[in-house]
């Protein structure tokens, strides 16, 4: 805890570090740098860097850039060597006009830490003007009668430099009669002034044609000249005069073309001729005489062109009256122009990020400034953004906002921002300027694969073809580009024993699972196994889903007859005693199907009989019963087929021969060999003989029987079946089957029976009869039956 209590320290003392030099940035006085204009472009200005205080690198690396108003940037930065230079050859006339000094402001901007510089480059004014005027020729009436002293206002010559490259002095040529004065106006531009020296003679000179030169205060000077023709009239001694000499007056820069500004008055006390006054503009600029004009009759000033505040701000406009005998008077009409909020907010950029990777903390999408030319509070701004977005604006040096995101952003909630900027004045009525900008969210990497369902099963019927298209898996991923590319593999398996992978394969671009190899129900009936699906993201995320694949039985198996037992020995021989009852029991078809449902269900049929009607199979378990009371004429041997099908589609059978001897009692051991009836005499001792024979076989048989049931328990024991299909564990069931009757059943059977995984190998050996007695009871132990025989094929025998 203390170090981490350490760290956050040592952040805020860093935080509050840079916000210090922030503000005492914003508080030092802007850096002033100047050059000559007319100089070539690409000139070296300063070096920035060692101004700034700042590494040559490091120049580049905080990713400085040059900005100031407007779209015109004059001043370059060369990030490498860190000198500013012009961007091109300055013009002070065009840029400033008559404004002295002629300052161009800018900014320097450092971006990575964000941090601004003022500074302004003073353009200096060089003598590249000579004085010019505007009318070449100039005609004065002086009257005879004027008196010497008399000054005589002209038209003044136009310099577009400055300061002493300006008009610095008026000459007029030699002569007897007039000198020149120099005059100077209250908004500091310089005129001539004729001065009569000497009284004018109409008789002696009645016209006088002088020079005049105007002479700039340049080194070298430059110089412009005017003609200034004298015509000497009659007396008209009385000038007009204005009511006042000076009007003030105040008018909206919005007021239309034809606003009356004021009306001016003269009067004069001549009479006729010499008393009509006529007004006119007197040494007007261009841009006065293009703003303004005066009825010649009335006085009215009116509004020629619209006015713009934030180009000239008042206009100082000289009205001439003159009477009919060229005297005139003068005076002054000074318009003061009002601001009105005509021009809306301007935004400029300076730095925009227009992708940011999602969960980023705060982070800078856009540096810029705004601006209005407006005055007072029409120029006064405001800066706002939508509510509804997760971005804030943050205020910075001199109308520079910074725009920041308010919280880390995901992209699968929104991948795209449209921020409109709305800048809004505080003039009446109010003017705003609102600027788009698109934000967009890059992806990463932060959603893992989702199954469209959390485990899947699937069906194929067994003996399919290999390759077969069992089903597909798939899943979605809610990133973006290569973050929401999925692949798909099998999971290794829970079971290591399971050789999964020679059994299904799946398509790691689409998900589809496929069987290799044909599939066996009566060895696999079930498999179960995981998949997963990994994205391509950086890192890669996973996740997991749970397949089963269910094999479905087909009927491929025939049934398989246990007993009577068809292995191509001497058949088993059924004694039926002749005064057996209808429905007596005389033997049982034992058959099984390695097949499940109702490919497994089996019916018997009697095929054929030496004596049909005699006895009767029942469908259903297999059962051979006699149909009817037996006679004497029945003959003794009997030979019955039964045929045992099951339910399947299309159905499978097999089928089986019984040999059935009539006996009259079961006193005299009437055994297998049909031969051995036809002499009583010799029956005794074969019987005897086949008795012991059989009982030696059948005892060395089970031996084996035991032995081979141990061995295959053992080798069950180390190793699982494959499918579903499982031994029960523990002790083998016991070999032994008893068949017993229920009802009129009169016998009992004692049934051997070794089963083994294939159908072929299995066997199913008769033992004995057990004798009845003549109630039809059976004598001697009784034998049990496994309640619960099961094999290979999934079957039980109850």
């Amino acid at each position: 805890m203390e170090a981490s209590w350490k760290i956050i320290c040592k952040q805020r003392q860093v935080l509050f570090l840079f916000l210090f030099l922030a503000l005492s940035q914003a508080g030092t006085e802007p850096r002033r740098y100047s050059v000559v204009e007319e100089t070539e472009g690409s000139s070296f200005v300063t070096n920035l860097a060692k101004d700034l205080d700042l590494g040559q690198s490091e120049l580049s690396r905080r990713g400085a850039r040059v900005i100031s108003k407007g779209n015109k940037l004059h001043l370059q930065l060369d990030q490498e060597t860190g000198y500013l230079l012009l961007n091109e050859k300055l013009d002070r006339e065009e840029l400033c006009g008559h404004t002295e000094p002629c300052v161009l402001r800018f900014q320097v901007l450092l971006e990575n830490p964000l941090q601004f510089f003022q500074a302004e480059l003073q353009v200096i004014d060089i003598n590249d003007h000579a004085p010019v005027f505007v009318e070449r020729d100039m005609l004065l009436k002086i009257s005879e009668s004027s008196p010497p002293g008399t000054a005589f206002p002209l038209k003044n010559a136009q310099d577009v430099d400055v300061g002493r490259n300006n008009i610095e002095s008026y000459i007029i040529s030699p002569n007897s009669y007039f000198r020149v004065l120099t005059r100077k106006r209250s908004d500091g531009r310089k005129y001539p002034e004729l001065v009569l020296d000497k009284a004018l003679d109409r008789e002696e000179e009645p016209e006088l044609r002088l020079t005049l030169i105007a002479q700039d205060g340049g080194s070298p000077p430059r110089s412009g000249t005017a003609q200034v023709y004298i015509e000497v009239i009659d007396i008209n001694d009385n000038a007009p005069e204005f009511e006042q000499p000076f009007y003030s007056v105040q008018i909206p820069e919005d007021s239309p073309i034809g606003f009356l500004i004021v009306r001016v008055s003269a009067t004069d006390v001549d009479v006729g001729v010499n008393g009509e006054i006529s007004y006119s503009l007197f040494q007007a600029s261009e841009e006065i005489a293009k703003t303004f004009e005066i009825n010649p009759m009335t006085g009215d000033i009116r509004l020629k062109k619209h006015l713009d505040f934030e180009t000239i701000q008042s206009y100082e406009v000289n009205i001439e009256a003159r009477d009919a005998g060229n005297l005139f008077g003068k005076c002054t009409v000074l318009t003061r122009v009002l601001d009105v909020n005509d021009n809306a907010p301007e935004v400029t950029m300076a730095a925009l990020t227009s992708q940011i990777p999602e969960n980023s903390p705060e982070t800078v999408v856009a540096v810029y400034s705004v601006s209005d030319l407006d005055s007072e509070e029409n120029g006064k701004i405001s800066c706002s953004i939508q509510d509804d977005l997760p971005f804030f604006l943050k205020s910075s040096l001199e109308n520079f906002y910074t725009l920041v995101t308010e919280r880390p952003l995901d992209r699968e909630s929104r991948d795209e921002y449209n921020i409109t900027i709305t800048v809004t004045d505080l003039g009446t009525p109010r003017l705003k300027t609102q600027h788009n900008i698109t934000v967009l969210v890059s992806d990463v990497n932060d959603n893992a694969p989702a199954f469209t369902q959390t485990s899947y099963t699937l069906f194929v019927r067994e003996n399919n073809s290999p390759a077969l298209h069992i089903g597909s898996v798939s899943a979605t991923d809610r990133d973006a580009g290569a973050n929401a590319q999925v692949t798909y593999s099998l999971l290794p398996p829970q079971d290591p024993h399971l050789p999964l992978a020679s059994l299904v394969s799946i398509n790691a671009d689409n998900g589809q699972l496929f069987a290799l190899r044909a599939l066996d129900y009566e060895a696999l009936q079930a498999l179960e196994f995981r998949v997963g699906a990994t994205d391509r993201g950086s890192p890669a995320l996973s996740s997991q889903a749970l397949v089963r694949v269910l094999v479905l039985d087909a009927n491929d198996n025939s049934p398989f007859v246990l007993y009577p037992l068809q292995n191509g020995s001497a058949p088993c021989t059924e004694l039926v005693p002749r005064a057996a009852e209808p429905g007596y029991l005389v033997s049982k078809v034992v058959a099984v199907d390695g097949d499940s449902g109702q490919n497994a269900w089996l019916s018997y049929q009697l095929l054929k009989a030496t004596e049909p009607g005699l006895f009767g199979v029942w469908a259903h378990n297999g059962e051979v019963r006699t149909a009817r009371l037996l006679s004497e004429r029945d003959a003794a041997k009997h030979r019955l087929v039964v045929q045992v099908k099951d339910n399947g589609e299309p159905p499978l059978s097999a089928s089986v021969t019984l040999h059935v001897l009539l006996v009259d009692g079961f006193s005299q051991p009437y055994l297998p060999l049909p031969e051995a009836a036809s002499d009583p005499a010799q029956a005794d001792p074969l019987t005897v003989y086949l008795v012991i024979a059989l009982a030696s076989v059948s005892s060395l048989f089970l031996f084996s029987v035991l032995a081979f049931i141990a061995v295959r328990l053992c080798r069950r024991g180390r190793a699982a079946p494959l499918g579903g299909c499982s031994v029960p564990e523990g002790h083998f069931p016991g070999h032994l089957v008893d068949v017993g009757g229920t009802g009129t059943l009169s016998q009992s059977y004692q049934y051997e029976v070794c089963l083994t995984g294939s159908l072929g190998a299995s066997e199913f050996k008769f033992l004995k009869p057990v004798v009845p007695n003549s109630q039809g009871h059976y004598p001697g132990p009784e034998i049990e039956e496994n309640s619960n025989f099961g094999n290979d094929f999934g079957f039980s025998i109850q």
